[in-house]
């Protein structure tokens, strides 16, 4: 990553130090989160991101996260144009960092429904994606743009990417393997357990009642073998939830 790391200022080497801190240290975390997706858009001089699962189960991407993008066109690609998105699963195919144009050209990009109906509504114009394996298992992946008016994307963040591709990797199998068989509700609760929060503090900041609060951690201690609130979140803690 020397040339890279010729082209990132001061202040980019500490954004890309913290993120690889924040990647090693991340224990508590479900996935992948805004503040995280937020950072690495600042580090690649981007202007927007979008970071889907792939589910084995359904076939589709789905839960989303996204930065600067509308989340009714969020819910769009997830209902309708994934199903019509011309590059996306040759970019998977890669497995490492991919401008959009090495799969796909700009004139026949700009021709197609997923870039004048989807890609275009938000201003998204130029981009460079990442898909993350733990062998054949995709874990996430990570979708950057600029707008018409910025400059392509190049060697620098393709660079990048790949070097952080490693540390994501080991936290998003360190969450794959420690909520998997939670469901997504249930996985906020516990990560919020973790981080020290009461249960009435976790229905606050859900929005749902204490009870339901109740449920989800019985529900996760039931399918993990926990008897107390304490062991379940010292398992999410130290990544040994059963996959």
């Amino acid at each position: 990553m020397t040339s890279q790391i010729r082209d990132l200022s001061s202040g980019e080497l500490q954004l890309f130090g913290n993120i690889v801190s924040d990647l090693v240290r991340q224990e508590a975390r479900s996935d992948m989160e805004p503040d995280l997706l937020q950072a690495i858009v600042r580090l690649l001089r981007a202007d927007f991101a979008a970071s889907y699962k792939w589910s084995d189960k359904t076939s589709r991407y789905e839960k989303s996260i996204s930065f600067n993008m509308d989340a009714s066109n969020m819910e769009r690609y997830e209902t309708y144009f994934q199903f019509r998105d011309p590059m996306t699963e040759h970019l998977r195919k890669r497995r490492a960092a991919t401008l959009v144009d090495e799969v796909i050209s700009r004139d026949e990009l700009l021709k197609t429904e997923f870039y004048n109906d989807f890609l275009r509504v938000d201003g998204l114009d130029r981009g460079v994606n990442m898909f993350v394996f733990d062998g054949m298992r995709h874990l996430r992946d990570l979708r950057i743009w600029r707008a018409p008016d910025r400059p392509e994307f190049g060697e620098r963040e393709v660079g990048l990417l790949n070097a952080l591709e490693p540390f994501l990797k080991r936290s998003f199998v360190r969450s794959f393997k420690g909520y998997e068989n939670l469901t997504q509700r249930e996985a906020d609760v516990i990560a919020l357990i973790a981080r020290g929060c009461t249960d009435r503090d976790i229905a606050r900041l859900l929005g749902i009642s204490f009870s339901t609060v109740r449920t989800h951690i019985n529900k996760a201690m039931e399918k993990n073998g926990c008897s107390n609130r304490a062991e379940l979140a010292m398992l999410v803690v130290h990544g040994r939830l059963d996959s």
